[in-house]
């Protein structure tokens, strides 16, 4: 099979079950509680000074982290229960060339992950800018920033699901490697940062801050290079470790 052939089969694996549209039901219920926060959230002494400046705005539009961890979830989750439901089997029988298998699925999966994260971040975006004329506040942020909010997201949702699936590929259990991609967002980087305080600017966390332009900590193209670093590992790994094992 070519390698079109095989990233339309694997994007229609992924469209033809119900968990993108589980994602996209989380997504909203984010942009709904970004809405309420706007409406009824206030500063320590009464005031909504956290959406009184455009740099605020932004900052609280900022999806970038958000889309990496979700997507990471979306791509561990995509690629783990094809092992957990043998629908790997017949892909590999249809391409005995398994890494052009496993690319194609990295594809596939980059590319929900961008689309998901896309409609996340725009739903943020029309709900922060929706409920804003609640307060006294107006809609601050230029649109080249809003741009960059959601391309932000977008590129980090992509890498983030590659991530994701080369965690899934890895550990083959669903729930094993949802909890080694909670362990990667959320629990390993502070633990780094604790031992080499010099590495916090290079965490997925400050790095899609970066890449929003909420923050200048490093440059964007080193930022963009070092969250291609971070998915290119698990997902270089995976690759690898299905090309010497056996699929069931």
């Amino acid at each position: 099979m070519t390698m079109n052939r095989l990233i339309r089969s694997e994007l229609r694996k992924l469209t033809s079950t119900k968990m993108p549209l589980a994602f996209i039901a989380v997504l909203i219920v984010i942009a709904a509680l970004n809405a309420f926060a706007v409406i009824a959230g206030t500063d320590m002494d009464g005031s909504k000074t956290f959406i009184s400046s455009e740099a605020d705005q932004q900052s609280l539009m900022a999806f970038a982290f958000n889309a990496f961890m979700g997507a990471g979830l979306f791509g561990a989750i995509a690629v783990a229960r094809e092992y957990g439901h043998h629908t790997v089997v017949p892909t590999f029988l249809a391409s005995p060339r398994r890494h052009q298998a496993v690319l194609a699925q990295l594809t596939a999966v980059a590319l929900g992950g961008a689309v998901l994260s896309l409609i996340g971040a725009g739903l943020t975006v029309a709900a922060i800018a929706l409920a804003l004329p609640t307060t006294d506040y107006g809609f601050l942020v230029s649109g080249g920033n809003v741009a960059q909010v959601i391309a932000a997201s977008t590129f980090t949702g992509a890498v983030g699901a590659v991530l994701g699936a080369g965690i899934g590929a890895i550990v083959r259990n669903v729930g094993g490697a949802v909890t080694l991609a909670v362990f990667t967002f959320m629990v390993a980087p502070p633990l780094v940062v604790q031992l080499a305080n010099d590495t916090a600017s290079w965490m997925p966390a400050n790095l899609a801050n970066v890449l929003s332009g909420t923050v200048d900590d490093v440059g964007q193209p080193a930022a963009i290079a070092a969250m291609l670093a971070w998915a290119a590992v698990p997902a270089v790994i995976g690759l690898l470790a299905v090309q010497r094992r056996d699929v069931v």
